[in-house]
């Protein structure tokens, strides 16, 4: 006797529901691990620490991840594509032309804020043995965003030699890595105060080389 449309639908059913509770608990988990490894760091943190956050027994984590090595390395991926979304997003032509003031305000806010929020981003970068994939994959995106930031410089004084254009946009990467560092090292109005110290540090700098005003954009 063949099966009934509402059976068959029922089986396909089945997988997809696993499927999705799999998700949620791969996600417990790497929200657990973001945890530990922002308290502990990631040398001293382990997979016992991480199932107990995550309120989970070690065994549940082995059924996902063998060691915390892979936990690393697939929260890094996520956060990665999720930092390449948000700084393709702001790191564009169109907003090249802005006021430099407001192209700081729309490119700035959004990286701070995602980093604000995710601080296991940089924890796990600065670790001295985190694991070399993840490391790999950081790198790339750290080119992707240095190449992007010198093709706004680039939009914004087509003059500059490539060597002063590459200077410009190493002095102000690094810049923004530094107050980075500040910012998610204080809360509250501290950190406000730094953000704001941030903004005038890179405008001072770059005001010199880009203008202040509005600049014609590529189409």
């Amino acid at each position: 006797m063949s099966e009934s449309k509402a059976d068959l639908r029922d089986e396909t059913a089945k997988p997809r529901r696993r499927q999705a509770r799999g998700e949620r608990r791969i996600q417990q988990l790497l929200d657990a691990a973001a945890h530990v490894f922002c308290r502990t760091g990631y040398t001293s943190a382990s997979t016992n620490a991480i199932a107990r956050e995550a309120g989970v027994s070690p065994g549940t984590l082995y059924q996902f991840f063998p060691n915390k090595e892979a936990i690393a390395v697939e929260l890094g991926e996520r956060l990665n594509r999720r930092m390449t979304e948000t700084h393709g997003t702001v790191l564009t032509p169109e907003n090249a032309g802005l006021p430099l003031g407001e192209l700081l305000d729309t490119v700035l806010d959004p990286m701070i804020e995602f980093n604000c929020a995710n601080p296991v981003f940089l924890a796990l970068i600065q670790s001295s043995d985190a694991p070399g994939q993840l490391l790999e994959e950081h790198a790339e995106l750290h080119d992707s965003i240095q190449d992007r930031i010198s093709e706004l410089i680039g939009i914004r004084n087509p003059d500059l030699s490539p060597e002063r254009r590459t200077h410009t946009t190493t002095m102000t990467f690094a810049l923004f890595k530094a107050g980075l560092t500040l910012i998610l090292g204080h809360e509250g109005a501290e950190r406000e105060a730094y953000v704001a110290e941030l903004k005038t540090a890179l405008y001072g700098y770059l005001a010199p080389v880009l203008g202040t005003g509005a600049v014609g954009a590529r189409p």
